[in-house]
């Protein structure tokens, strides 16, 4: 992997990081990730302009993902309501890799090696202690299914996006595409169980949730770019990185309630990615 590509990946874990930062520091949650949803479709609308138009057979895997998308999103900005960046975070995205494993175990493939065992152990061990601490700290543990249920829709969309894009061979088709069509799920959803009130969005909402979603479009880009340069498990061991910019960004600008057991179950969770990653 070159300078180049690591600094890039640096980048967009930290641009991953910042965005989940900026809608835990909105007013509104749900409002801002409506907007974030809004520039995806936009900014996917643009560049399908560009890219063939994808095939019939990668449809069912592309509305799939957009599904297990808008469940990840919802429940993300419903878990920011309850609980710390630094709590969130590094439990919604080291769930998902120990579903993704366990999915792969049990329906797709029959076995694990050594190092992914390891992997999944560590994780298991850092989730529990991160959620461990919402409940001896007194924090609102709702925060807990909800931010289950955001690792359970980045798992779900992981698998699907993964086999989805070989399907297409065209990734950049495939992501505009996700993007754009998350927009009208993501709305009628919203829409079901807020009203029309939702639509009510005030302009700081609307400030925070476009640069929210403009850093997140570049983030998944850069890492959709990254692993037609360098070998994709190295690529996403090295984003996994925003669990310390998120933790790091939660502490100092947040001021979220640190201490010695949160720093080690959130090593715990980077070390697990990465090992499970590697």
């Amino acid at each position: 992997m070159t300078i180049f590509v690591f600094t890039a990946l640096l980048g967009a874990a930290f641009f991953h990081a910042s965005w989940n930062a900026l809608v835990k520091n909105s007013a509104d949650k749900i409002k801002s990730m409506l907007v974030l949803t809004l520039v995806h479709g936009i900014l996917g609308i643009f560049v399908a302009f560009f890219v063939e138009f994808p095939k019939l057979e990668v449809w069912p895997w592309l509305i799939t993902s957009a599904i297990f998308h808008v469940i990840y999103q919802g429940c993300l900005a419903l878990a920011y309501n309850s609980g710390d960046l630094s709590r969130v975070y590094p439990i919604a995205r080291g769930t998902a890799p120990i579903l993704v494993l366990l999915i792969f175990y049990f329906i797709i493939e029959t076995s694990m090696t050594h190092t992914e065992i390891l992997g999944v152990l560590l994780l298991g061990f850092g989730v529990i202690g991160m959620a461990q601490g919402a409940f001896s700290n007194r924090e609102n543990l709702i925060l807990l299914p909800y931010t289950l249920g955001a690792a359970i829709g980045t798992a779900g969309y992981t698998i699907f996006d993964g086999i989805g894009s070989r399907i297409s061979t065209d990734p950049s088709s495939y992501i505009a595409w996700l993007f754009i069509i998350t927009v009208p799920i993501f709305f009628s959803v919203i829409l079901i169980f807020q009203g029309l009130k939702i639509f009510k969005i005030e302009q700081t909402t609307w400030k925070i949730g476009s640069v929210a979603g403009i850093f997140s479009f570049g983030s998944y880009w850069v890492a959709i770019w990254a692993m037609t340069q360098a070998p994709i498990p190295l690529v996403a061991a090295l984003r996994e990185t925003s669990i310390l910019f998120a933790v790091l960004i939660g502490i100092i600008i947040f001021r979220d309630k640190i201490n010695t057991k949160k720093i080690i179950a959130a090593s715990l969770i980077l070390a697990g990615i990465i090992i499970v990653r590697l």
